[in-house]
């Protein structure tokens, strides 16, 4: 059966349309330096993964609430699921530069957390006003390790492999707060009738199956 080149061509177009797959993920805090401050983090700041081009992959960095808060370093901790080097595209009002210091995530050591020094970035002087802040962002293209795809990175961002760090400061509580992003929540579990409304459902049809026999006979 041959295929007309009109068809081919819709095909490809439509291809070139489909929406990029993208999973997002919020973040846990791991320091507690103040509930206040971790409460407004976990609020407002969130990471979206999306497959980019061949064999890369983007994060998107957002701050979408209004309490003050700034992200100010990055941190991958990627299990060799990722690689140097990152490309860093700016949003309106951040500046954020590659190598980040401290050079591992602040309070990261406890839970293990290790990184690259060329799989972080973070914001240059003056720190604060070059973060993160509300109603920002921050893209960061990494490559994937030779032999990954974007669904075995998934995979181990929803297992905890690969780690993502961020530090923020610039609360009003003069905190700042380390957070690691956080697992996808599961999916609610499907409802399963109890016993004792099975029994009544049952009973309900047997008892409209003598109506309506009652009916046809009479």
């Amino acid at each position: 059966m041959r295929v007309s080149r009109s068809l081919v061509v819709a095909a490809a177009l439509f291809a070139c349309v489909l929406p990029a797959r993208a999973n997002t993920y919020n973040f846990t805090c791991i320091t507690n330096n103040s509930p206040v401050s971790c409460g407004i983090a976990v609020a407002q700041l969130s990471v979206t993964v999306t497959a980019v081009g061949t064999g890369q992959v983007q994060f998107q960095f957002n701050n979408v609430g209004f309490q003050n808060s700034s992200i100010a370093d990055i941190y991958f901790q990627s299990g060799s699921f990722i690689s140097p080097p990152l490309t860093i595209t700016n949003g309106p009002g951040v500046n954020f530069s590659v190598v980040a210091t401290p050079a591992n995530l602040p309070g990261g050591n406890p839970f293990g957390f290790t990184t690259n020094s060329q799989l972080t970035a973070d914001s240059n002087p003056p720190v604060q006003p070059n973060g993160v802040n509300p109603g920002e962002y921050l893209i960061i293209v990494a490559n994937l390790s030779t032999g990954n795809t974007y669904a075995d990175l998934i995979n181990a961002l929803n297992n905890g492999t690969v780690l993502i760090g961020i530090h923020v400061q610039g609360f009003s509580n003069g905190q700042s707060e380390s957070l690691v992003n956080a697992p996808p929540p599961p999916p609610p579990p499907t409802p399963v009738p109890e016993p004792a409304s099975l029994a009544l459902f049952s009973t309900g049809l047997v008892t409209m199956a003598g109506v309506i026999r009652r009916r046809l006979t009479s």
